[in-house]
């Protein structure tokens, strides 16, 4: 086993920091030792705060360290591709946020730098190694509910991202409800053979610009005959609500809760508990995992078990989606045409 693996962090917005601060003091194995971000100040405050050795404005210097063995990408999506493949390129095992890509041929092309180059490659799809999803995906296994039949995805928001943000995110399906199609395959243990996808935009108005939704639903069929229904909004506003859903042949599983704190407040106006206010409070503890599980995976030479053809896969769900919204027509994923 290998005893420490060198760690850079490329891309310190949100979920970039949240990485770094994880690998820098609370992941056994790792240590942080590059930060890097085109906001020089960005990255250098980061460094500073973090007691890290180095930081930079360029990713490329971090790639052409010697010295890194593993990089998590966190960077915009437009440039996921580029990095993921430059990453490959000079050896460096890969974190990378979802999506993998914009595109299939993009994922096509970093799949294939991927494997030439012989580096292990995660996407990030934080559910999985979520506490509740996981034991659901127990409970699948050892026949609590039989044959899973039916998946049912909630994802909603308590708002929108910024304008900025939704103009490069690719749109709802492959922003936000790539999670779900993730999960779904994932507790289906199944694969999705078509997709429909309907949309609108009922609240943030600049959406209509890009093309994209603030309310959508999806429903997929897979080859083992089961199906799902998919929800993605952006106008939750009483806060973060994801919960899922399994139905088996013989029960169901409920996924996630409304609750932040397992607290009831019971007064002469009546019952209430708080609702979780954002992401990150909800799964905090699945990014520390699954950086734990990334980098244990280095460490014993061991393949991720979320990986980039993974990443591919829910990729062509998201953009069936994204077609059929478009389109109007029911989207056949490859391969089942």
């Amino acid at each position: 086993m290998k005893e420490q693996i060198r760690c850079a962090v490329l891309g310190l917005g949100r979920l970039g920091y949240w990485h770094a601060e994880n690998l820098a003091s609370k992941v056994k194995g790792a240590k942080l030792v590059y930060v890097a971000d085109p906001f020089g100040d960005l990255a250098e405050r980061t460094a500073r705060e973090l007691g890290i050795e180095k930081f930079a404005t360029d990713a490329n210097r971090v790639l052409e360290d010697p010295s890194i063995d593993a990089v998590i990408i966190a960077t915009p999506t437009p440039v996921h591709a580029e990095m993921l493949e430059k990453a490959a390129q000079h050896g460096k095992h890969i974190f990378i946020e979802k999506p993998l890509t914009q595109s299939l041929a993009e994922a096509d092309r970093a799949i294939a730098a991927v494997r030439k180059h012989r580096v292990s490659c995660q996407v990030g799809f934080m559910r999985r190694f979520d506490g509740a999803y996981a034991e659901a995906k127990r409970r699948i296994q050892a026949g609590d509910i039989g044959t899973p039949l039916y998946f049912k995805g909630v994802s909603r928001d308590p708002g929108s991202p910024p304008e900025a943000f939704i103009k490069n995110s690719g749109g709802i399906f492959l922003d936000m409800s790539i999670h779900d199609y993730d999960i779904a395959r994932f507790l289906l243990s199944a694969e999705a053979t078509s997709v429909s996808a309907h949309g609108n935009v009922l609240v943030h108005s600049f959406m209509e610009a890009y093309g994209d939704a603030d309310q959508a639903i999806a429903y997929l069929s897979f080859d083992s005959g089961a199906a799902a229904d998919i929800e993605a909004s952006r106008n939750a506003f009483y806060g973060y609500d994801i919960r899922g859903e399994v139905i088996g042949s013989e029960g169901s599983l409920l996924i996630g809760s409304l609750r932040h704190h397992d607290v009831q407040l019971l007064t002469r106006n009546g019952s209430t508990h708080d609702i979780v206010p954002a992401f990150p409070q909800r799964f905090k503890d699945a990014y520390l995992n699954e950086i734990c599980h990334f980098i244990d995976c280095l460490r014993r030479g061991e393949a991720p078990s979320v990986n980039e053809q993974d990443g591919k896969i829910a990729l062509e769900i998201a953009l069936a989606a994204r077609e059929s919204y478009e389109t109007g027509q029911r989207i056949a994923l490859p391969g089942y045409a």
